[in-house]
């Protein structure tokens, strides 16, 4: 996975991740809508087999939310995988 940042201003922050589809970017979208310094977040795909994301976030101190948010899924999976081997 590759991440190019377009545009990289305090409350707009335009990028690519590039080698995703919709399982990953969907994610990250919906956790980024649940912050409520978050006015607007989506992301598109230019074409149906395109594997480059362009995603646009708008919130107070863009790139810091984003920061966080990554950080918070990468909590919960490090605890799914926890539970999960658990159960093996």
């Amino acid at each position: 996975m590759k991440l190019e940042i377009v545009t990289n201003e305090k409350d707009n922050l335009e990028f690519y991740i590039e080698g995703e589809r919709h399982t990953l970017t969907n994610l990250l979208k919906e956790k980024l809508s649940e912050n409520e310094s978050v006015d607007f977040v989506a992301y598109k795909l230019d074409h149906p087999s395109d594997t480059k994301a362009k995603f646009v976030l708008k919130a107070k101190n863009a790139k810091k939310v984003l920061i966080d948010t990554l950080k918070e899924i990468e909590k919960e999976f490090d605890s799914f995988k926890k539970e999960f081997s658990k159960s093996n």
